[in-house]
């Protein structure tokens, strides 16, 4: 019987992929293609052959590492036959690398990537004052209950916003990515994200690319408390900084409330011994400004102008005991001299007085009066010409003479 080659490839087609409906093979591989419909397309190769593998974008969202070239994997699947053209090709439905796990050569992978572009480098500082905290974990884990109970001993005032997330499975990574950017719009001083320990595939959520990006771009300081001590995440490097457990990050960023008022205790013991040591010395100073105010006031001058008086004094007393005792003929001649002087200013000052008395007389306003004047009496009282009026009765009095008259015209001159 003569075949068609459409029959005869038909027909491998039905056996090959009959036949080997479930295969596992290992090999290098090499000539990778990240197609952008989401397909990855390789070859599959040992020293000998070579074969084409296809792994369509629905099985290869479960692979948790990347292809490289060269790198030996193990691979599982079946085969698949394109009629057409007469080739076949392993359709891959899961591989992990031959030897070593799939998530810790990811896990490296991502790792090794992500310090490339700078993610583990830029760290930014934690507040000193916490008042107000996101946590990203889930409601229902133990994690938050250990972070609560930290919190309630250590700082009770503490605000807490929780953002309920999932922290495992296939969807958590994307709900984790969602709400770290969610609790960054919330205005809060630190964000934590948290849960407790289990397997390297319980925690892998964290070791997804998507946390790590959401990590980087938060603008809000992040702490990642992942785990236990000894499991480290992806998160933790990327983190502003690392927890080793979920409580140990309250116990990190909180103060304890107890020490806090002991401190103030001690700062206000500090505190009063500083005012009454500054009020000691004011008073000092204060007292010292009075006895200089004093020393310089209007009686302290007198005391000092009496005391220089009082030396001046003493010192002249001492001369003069001196001149009396020590220049007795001295003292003749300037008794005599002081005679003399004191004579010439008498009679010197008697002329100045005669002088003035002359001068007296003359300006005197009584003589004045005898010679040229009288004065105005209206009802025996002094008045003046301009105070009386047409028909008013006057007296003109002189020291000697007395002539009564009545006003008949007045002039202003």
């Amino acid at each position: 019987m003569t075949l068609s080659v459409n029959e005869l490839n038909n027909q491998i087609k039905a056996l090959l992929e009959t036949t080997f409906l479930h295969v596992s093979v290992k090999g290098e591989v090499s000539r990778i293609t990240y197609h952008n419909s989401g397909h990855l397309y390789f070859t599959l190769k040992d020293e000998q052959s070579s074969i084409s593998c296809v792994m369509f974008k629905g099985n290869l969202s479960r692979v948790k590492f990347r292809l490289e070239e060269g790198m030996a994997i193990v691979l599982h699947g079946s085969i698949s036959v394109y009629s057409p053209r007469g080739s076949y090709q392993i359709n891959a439905t899961s591989m992990e690398p031959d030897g070593e796990g799939a998530l810790a050569l990811a896990y490296e992978q991502l790792k090794k990537k992500l310090a490339a572009k700078g993610y583990f480098e830029h760290k930014k500082p934690i507040p000193k004052h916490i008042s107000h905290i996101a946590l990203v974990t889930s409601a229902t884990g133990a994690a938050l209950q250990d972070m609560l109970r930290v919190a309630s001993k250590r700082w009770p005032l503490l605000k807490i916003t929780l953002l309920d997330t999932l922290v495992q499975g296939e969807s958590a990574k994307a709900d984790i990515a969602k709400n770290i950017a969610q609790a960054d719009s919330l205005g809060v001083d630190v964000i934590i994200i948290g849960r407790g320990g289990g397997s390297i595939e319980d925690l892998w959520a964290f070791n997804e690319e998507c946390v790590a990006d959401a990590i980087y771009t938060c603008k809000t300081p992040l702490i990642s408390a992942i785990g236990h001590e000894i499991d480290y995440v992806i998160s933790d490097f990327v983190a502003d900084l690392r927890a080793p457990t979920p409580s140990a990050a309250m116990e990190m960023i909180l103060p304890d409330m107890h020490e806090v008022l002991m401190r103030l205790d001690e700062q206000r013991e500090l505190m009063d011994s500083y005012i009454q040591r500054v009020f000691y010395h004011k008073l000092q100073k204060l007292q010292h400004l009075k006895e200089r105010l004093k020393a310089h006031s209007f009686e302290a001058k007198i005391d000092i102008y009496k005391k220089q008086i009082e030396l001046y004094r003493s010192r002249f007393a001492q001369k003069l005991e001196y001149l009396v005792t020590s220049k007795t003929s001295t003292q003749e001649k300037l008794l005599i001299e002081l005679h003399f002087l004191g004579k010439k200013f008498f009679s010197k000052k008697e002329t100045q007085l005669q002088n003035l008395q002359m001068l007296l007389s003359q300006n005197n306003p009584e003589k004045a009066l005898h010679v040229n004047y009288a004065q105005v009496l209206k009802d025996g009282k002094k008045t003046s010409l301009k105070e009386l009026e047409i028909a008013d009765t006057f007296e003109l009095q002189s020291p000697n003479t007395s002539i009564k008259a009545k006003v008949l015209e007045k002039k202003s001159l």
